[in-house]
């Protein structure tokens, strides 16, 4: 649930749905009628940029939207790589 992250300066994470499920995370948003993007009805559950995002598949992973066209390794858009060590 909280974290220190050395490959960013040792800030502290806190994640206080680290132990949620993707459904009680729904659930709570619809409970509470807290505002959410509409794309989520559409099937896209993690949205990035326009070209790199598309609507999951049943059975999908929920993130297998995101850079789809790349193996499972790496699923990164580059924001938290350590870019000290890319050419």
């Amino acid at each position: 649930m909280v974290e220190i992250d050395k490959m960013h300066g040792g800030i502290l994470k806190i994640n206080p749905l680290i132990d949620w499920t993707w459904e009680q995370t729904l659930n709570y948003v619809k409970e509470h009628e807290l505002p959410y993007n509409k794309l989520l009805d559409m099937g896209y559950t993690s949205i990035g940029c326009e070209p790199c995002t598309r609507a999951i598949k049943p059975g999908e992973d929920l993130r297998a939207g995101r850079w789809w066209w790349e193996n499972d390794t790496h699923k990164e858009c580059g924001l938290h790589m350590d870019h000290s060590k890319t050419t």
